[in-house]
């Protein structure tokens, strides 16, 4: 078997987050609706929007790198999404409701933070400097995001 370097390890995890983002912009419209408190809503909706920026920023990498951009599966997110939908369904009309959708989205950031931090470590390596630019723009966003959660 031949050995896979950095630049498909590199692809494969764009082609990740990619399906991520993608996900996220289907559930944060859920999240944002089934909130109780007025801010998380306004919170949900506008992380849906930068989201959305952020998709678009990934198109730009995969461009860069002379890439279709494509998703894979990634059971990961999936995974933190599905636990999401298990708190809507098990916290429904409960008190505690928005302290579940914010430990959900607390998830996401994490997860997103991590491919990020990689990403852009990866593209620097590989010498794709305005990938690396544009990754590191997301990662603060995702970064500050994940602050405002913690408030």
């Amino acid at each position: 078997m031949k050995p896979k370097g950095l630049d498909v390890l590199f692809h494969d995890t764009l082609k990740d987050i990619y399906y991520a983002e993608r996900k996220l912009l289907k559930a944060l419209p859920k999240m944002a609706r089934a909130a109780q408190w007025d801010d998380l809503k306004a919170a949900f909706t506008a992380h849906k929007a930068e989201t959305e920026e952020q998709k678009a920023r990934l198109d730009r990498v995969f461009e860069i790198l002379g890439k279709r951009a494509a998703g894979k599966t990634c059971p990961a997110i999936d995974g933190i999404l599905e636990e999401g939908d298990e708190i809507l369904e098990e916290y429904k009309d409960t008190p505690t409701l928005d302290a579940g959708l914010i430990a959900a989205a607390q998830a996401v950031e994490n997860y997103e933070i991590a491919r990020y931090t990689a990403l852009h470590g990866w593209a620097k390596a590989l010498g794709h400097e305005e990938a690396a630019t544009l990754l590191a723009e997301t990662l603060a966003e995702e970064t500050a995001a994940r602050g405002k959660l913690e408030r």
